[in-house]
């Protein structure tokens, strides 16, 4: 079996992940178990726009560095979520890739477009006039371990400025992600996924998060 890599694109990978206000016991577990991870991913910042429907839980929607990302949810294998890349796309961006691939992820109603191409800010004011879209700002401040050969995180993440914290395991392999849970004392805690958490953050979705 291929060794995964932080940072590098491989099949698509199952994932754990869950959101709360603290892990502080399971980031330690995860912290000392991990093995040496590369320098680069020992602590990672950035800001990123979700665009999140009401209509759609299958479709996730970032915007990091003027690039569009969209994954789709393809399975839950053993509580363990399977996403795949569905689009790649840069601003501007044109009216035939909005019309085709973005919008449709969405499932709302397809907004008159009328130009040929639009920019970040044009798009972003298409999804504000949108009743069931919104553009979420999120901030992750991500800290990366490896456990059982899984990719690991624990991340402070913002929300529209809410502070909530994630922690995750990630592999092709179900059982390694299985032994990670379990020896972080992960067991029972609801996989939540980015999408989720932000619904519930800005009240899209009537529920807590994990440990709330």
């Amino acid at each position: 079996m291929a060794e995964l890599k932080i940072g590098e694109e491989s099949k698509p990978r199952f994932e754990f992940r869950s959101f709360g206000q603290c892990f502080c016991e399971a980031h330690k577990r995860m912290a000392r178990l991990s093995v040496p991870v590369p320098e680069k991913v020992w602590e990672r910042e950035s800001d990123e726009i979700y665009i999140i429907s009401a209509k759609n839980d299958i479709n996730n929607t970032k915007i990091r560095n003027g690039k569009m990302d969209i994954k789709t949810y393809v399975q839950t294998v053993d509580g363990l979520e399977q996403w795949n890349p569905l689009m790649k796309g840069e601003f501007p961006i044109s009216r035939e890739v909005l019309e085709k691939e973005v919008f449709p992820a969405f499932m709302v109603e397809m907004p008159r477009l009328d130009k040929d191409s639009y920019t970040y800010e044009e798009f972003i004011a298409m999804v504000k006039a949108c009743p069931d879209l919104a553009a979420v700002r999120v901030h992750k401040q991500r800290f990366g371990y490896m456990v059982n050969n899984t990719i690991c995180e624990v991340g402070n993440v913002l929300i529209n400025g809410a502070k909530v914290v994630t922690i995750n395991s990630e592999s092709t392999e179900i059982e390694d992600i299985k032994k990670t849970i379990a020896d972080c004392g992960l067991e029972g805690v609801e996989n939540i996924n980015y999408l989720q958490a932000i619904k519930r953050v800005i009240g899209m979705i009537d529920k807590p998060l994990a440990n709330e």
